[in-house]
């Protein structure tokens, strides 16, 4: 590429989906090995379970009634920490005693990116963090004002906005659009609107997706039928 490029990819995730963290960490990765490029970085909301009430419910009883046995869950928490770690992440699935309902953590989420790109990223990593290395409740309206001051936010509009309604629908829209465009898992990783990426792919595959969707756009090629 003659020019340096730039693309959006638009990352549909959940903020206690231990995978979208992952996925997190190996984006940051692929736009390091894509210099040429500049990628603006978008978070779009997705509930797993928008079941769980706006309290959140006790994480131990909620994983026994999701997965049947503590030595499932076990499993499944070895895995998430040996790729984790492989990323940088020490998750501390133990510490994290509530599993919240995260429709007002993505409404957060929704304002930060109002302000800037720079703003929402630095805040859903504050999030992922949070939630699976402190074990913070990021249900909790006190947590979640305390992650938008770290991140550079008017921590007095987000205390104002929160016990509102503000934007309530306009997320669940957004996560039911998603849903319409067929994206039933995350992270998905959506390249200029129009090439998916799904689940946490590896750092190679998403850096080769960000070239080849950067090459096709600076030759006028991404309207062309594929």
């Amino acid at each position: 590429m003659a020019e340096r490029e730039a693309i959006t990819v638009d990352v549909v995730s959940d903020v206690v989906c231990p995978w979208c963290f992952i996925g997190q960490k190996r984006l940051d990765t692929a736009i390091g090995e894509v210099p040429d490029v500049t990628v603006e970085v978008r978070w779009r909301p997705f509930q797993l379970d928008p079941t769980i009430p706006a309290e959140g419910k006790d994480r131990k009883r909620y994983m026994l009634e999701k997965f049947g046995s503590e030595e499932r869950i076990r499993q499944i928490h070895a895995r998430v920490e040996a790729v984790g770690e492989a990323e940088g992440i020490n998750f501390a699935f133990d510490a994290i005693k509530v599993a919240p309902n995260t429709l007002d953590a993505h409404r957060v989420i929704r304002w930060a990116g109002a302000a800037d790109t720079d703003t929402q990223n630095r805040l859903v990593r504050r999030l992922f963090k949070l939630n699976f290395e402190e074990g913070r409740n990021i249900g909790d309206h006190a947590v979640l004002i305390e992650a938008a001051r770290e991140a550079g936010m008017d921590a007095a509009v987000v205390e104002t906005l929160l016990p509102t309604d503000a934007d309530v629908d306009n997320v669940r829209n957004e996560i039911a659009t998603a849903q319409r465009m067929g994206i039933t898992g995350v992270p998905c990783f959506l390249l200029e609107g129009r090439y998916a990426v799904m689940g946490a792919q590896d750092s190679a595959t998403l850096a080769d997706a960000i070239r080849q969707v950067a090459t096709a756009k600076a030759k006028g090629e991404l309207d062309e039928p594929g």
